[in-house]
């Protein structure tokens, strides 16, 4: 009785498919992380860093203040939330072909 009750949950709330969704977010956040860090800081921002005397943006700070670390999270963030945007679009516009 028990389990028909789970297993309904899980088909009526959807959480196989938000679970799925928290697994792909996080690797694709794993991915953007590693296109920012090793792709784009040492090929864009190199020159930058080196006049400021630092190997990775992440290193740079003030007083104790690591503002390096909250640019390479805002890059993250921004490239993240460019490829939901989309990726969403994109889910959206075929969803809304399938329909017509």
């Amino acid at each position: 009785m028990m389990i028909k009750e789970f297993v309904a949950f899980l088909k009526n709330y959807g959480v196989v498919g938000l679970a799925i969704a928290v697994i792909i977010g996080g690797k694709l956040n794993e991915l953007v992380s590693s296109v920012v860090n090793d792709l784009f800081m040492p090929v864009i921002f190199q020159p930058a860093l080196k006049a400021a005397g630092v190997d990775n943006i992440r290193s740079l700070n003030y007083n104790g203040i690591l503002y390096g670390k909250v640019a390479g999270s805002l890059i993250d963030f921004l490239i993240v939330a460019l490829l939901v945007f989309l990726i969403a679009k994109w889910v959206l516009k075929e969803e809304s072909v399938a329909k017509k």
